[in-house]
């Protein structure tokens, strides 16, 4: 038998609480850890599934892993073991983990070969790893797709700067080839490059290494080529998606919640986007302090029409909040229309909310209508199961704002982004328990 959650709702929550560190950036810092020989020192890493998975995975292939800190890890790539990568071990646990990809980069630049077993990962549509490879072969790598062991084997022994125009603004698309080109010879321009807080925060860390990145935080990046890097130490960020998580529980539950240390220059118009569903935050210091509310009215166009909040790209609003925003709208007062553009299937959990008592239409499998119910009526406990990792926390803010007892199975979907979460939820004074 699987973990799930058991919930008992409609009670107010109070207190503080402190997001994880980033977990997409984790991905990304981890795997440039294998760009140098010499030790790097990284605090503030989540401790989730994904993430934990990934650093065994160094330690399995020769990194030498120690835990200082619950958060806290030192790395020394000195000795990478090569033949690893060709094991039915590197298959099993590559093969599980989407994050798996983020080693290709540094790979290529360090030892000029890297393979690959084509990586899972989260149900959300076809997410395609083209830009990866389309990247790593304009700086002059070669593919070799084996379909009876299902590996890529790459050979990169001469990595060259050039011009990439990247044909979509993937994070982990435009990290990997980053990594891959600071140590190519001669200079590399990357060309719609995404420019998210994570991928600011890989530059950094690797100009403090001794990379040559300019362009940081833009859409156009230039690389020039060094012949090494040195060791460093990196803090990540807190947790964007948690925070925006934590506003909309506080909102949909009517509790009054300080989120500590939110770095809230970091988080783009994610406040904002809350602001417009009517919830009231106010920043102390570098905490976001949200009132009780028993309302919430979402905002209307200048012109009186019915208000649209879509995904984009950073510095748009990050896809990874849609299914929380789409929740937190079902209490409000007035309706908003959600277009999910950047995955095809993330509105599939709204049937869980329909039985619960949402007001929803789902036009297709991009948007969905929310007329809100403004507390009016209060949504109905049910058994349901997580999807995915951010759909999977948006049930559970509606599990813990409705009427009686609701049970969520496939928890570990939840637990691959969230760590400790009902630990931590039950510290506000929520009714949760693992069964």
């Amino acid at each position: 038998m699987k973990d799930a959650f058991e919930i008992i709702g409609g009670k107010p929550l109070k207190g503080e609480i402190t997001p994880q560190g980033a977990k997409n950036e984790a991905l990304q810092i981890l795997s440039a850890v294998l760009l140098t020989s010499e030790k790097v020192t990284i605090s503030n890493i989540p401790d989730i599934k994904d993430v934990n998975k990934l650093i065994e995975l160094l330690g399995d292939m020769g990194v030498k892993v120690e835990r200082q800190k619950p958060d806290t890890y030192t790395f020394e790539a000195k000795n990478i073991d090569q033949n690893f990568f060709q094991s039915a071990a590197f298959k099993a646990k590559g093969g599980s983990l989407r994050g798996s990809i983020m080693i290709v980069g540094p790979l290529l630049a360090r030892f000029g070969k890297a393979s690959i077993p084509k990586p899972g990962g989260d149900k959300i549509g076809r997410r395609r790893l083209d830009t990866h490879f389309l990247g790593f072969e304009k700086l002059g790598a070669k593919f070799d797709y084996n379909p009876e062991d299902g590996f890529f084997n790459v050979d990169a022994s001469n990595l060259q700067g050039t011009y990439i125009l990247l044909d979509e603004a993937s994070v982990t698309g435009t990290a990997n080839v980053v990594m891959a080109a600071v140590l190519a010879k001669g200079t590399t321009t990357i060309y719609n490059a995404a420019c998210e807080p994570y991928l600011q925060q890989l530059c950094k860390m690797l100009n403090r290494m001794g990379a040559k990145i300019s362009g940081i935080g833009s859409n156009l990046l230039t690389v020039e080529g060094v012949t090494e890097l040195h060791g460093t130490e990196h803090r990540m960020l807190p947790d964007m998606i948690e925070i925006g998580s934590f506003i909309g529980l506080a909102a949909m539950t009517g509790s009054e919640i300080t989120i500590k240390d939110v770095q809230y220059k970091e988080l783009g118009m994610i406040p904002d986007v809350f602001r417009r569903l009517g919830i009231k935050l106010e920043l102390r210091g570098d905490d976001i302090f949200i009132p009780a509310q028993d309302h919430y009215e979402i905002d209307t166009f200048i012109d009186g029409s019915i208000m649209t909040i879509a995904d984009a790209p950073w510095p748009g609003f990050t896809p990874d909040l849609l299914s929380i925003v789409l929740v937190v709208a079902i209490q409000a007062k007035g309706s908003v229309l959600i277009h999910q553009k950047m995955f095809e299937s993330r509105l599939f959990f709204v049937d869980k909310l329909l039985d619960m008592g949402a007001q929803i239409i789902l036009c297709d499998p991009h948007r969905a209508t929310v007329i809100g119910l403004d507390k009016q009526v209060q949504l109905r406990g049910i058994s349901m199961t997580s999807p995915d990792i951010r759909a999977g926390v948006s049930l559970l803010i509606a599990a813990l704002s409705a009427q009686g007892k609701s049970t969520i199975y496939n928890i570990e979907q939840i637990e691959r982004g969230y760590q400790h979460i009902d630990k931590r939820l039950k510290a506000l004074g929520a009714d949760i328990k693992r069964i």
